[in-house]
């Protein structure tokens, strides 16, 4: 089943071209890798395949809910909480899962819902497939690494049991036993029916994952969505 559908998506603001002529298409259990280089606008074209971040030009399609997994300066843990104080945060804003929904969301999810009373962070885990993830639920959000970072974004991703999880920079400061493990459990994520879209300036060798390059040298100098709020950089629209 098609999750997200992008044709010849593309970004201009006032600056111009933040990100262009992107074509990608996501089924159910598939992983997607977008590279390039740094303010080649991967940030903000997985915000825009997440419905969280407007485009400009082509056509995006998306079945389905779609979750943020860690995104630096538009989607990180909270530096007051622990690990397991913001899986339980996260369960209890969702609640339980509504009986008309149970068989549109993946089962590990429905039962991390239904335990958050009894062990949060154990179901959690569980549930996303990440019981060897490298990930202390007694640790403040201020002292993880990024590596804890993308782990703990990815699976407070999966509680809502969305269709679509995305994740950016996922190799941004790790080293490569981390890499490996990342790409090994973004596989995992898209092995239980989540389509799976990471950014990442390459990927590592043996990973499962389908990847579009994105950015062109040619092109001006491009803007993050964070730089890109502040500055007002409002999207140029074409008729």
């Amino acid at each position: 089943m098609k999750i997200v559908e992008a044709n010849g998506l593309g970004l201009r603001t006032r600056r111009g071209w933040v990100y262009r002529d992107v074509d990608l298409s996501a089924e159910a259990g598939e992983l997607h890798a977008v590279t390039g280089p740094p303010g080649s606008g991967r940030t903000s074209l997985l915000l825009a395949l997440a419905g969280r971040f407007p485009h400009t030009h082509g056509e995006l399609r998306r079945r389905g809910p779609a979750a943020l997994g860690q995104v630096a300066g538009v989607h990180e843990p909270d530096p007051t909480l622990t690990v397991a104080e913001h899986i339980q945060e996260r369960l209890l804003l969702l609640g339980p899962v509504p009986r008309r929904r149970r068989q549109l969301v993946p089962v590990a999810a429905v039962r991390a819902r239904r335990a958050y009373r009894r062990d949060a962070f154990a179901a959690a885990i569980a549930g996303a497939g990440f019981t060897d993830a490298p990930l202390n639920p007694d640790r403040y959000g201020r002292d993880l690494t990024p590596v804890e970072r993308q782990v703990l974004g990815l699976v407070l991703a999966s509680l809502s049991g969305p269709n679509l999880i995305v994740a950016d920079d996922v190799d941004a400061g790790a080293d490569a036993p981390e890499r490996a493990w990342i790409w090994a459990a973004l596989s995992r994520l898209a092995d239980q029916g989540y389509a799976v879209v990471a950014s990442a300036r390459a990927v590592e060798p043996g990973a499962s994952a389908i990847t579009h390059r994105i950015g062109d040298p040619a092109l001006p100098a491009l803007v993050a969505p964070r730089a890109a709020v502040e500055a007002d950089l409002t999207p140029e629209v074409t008729a």
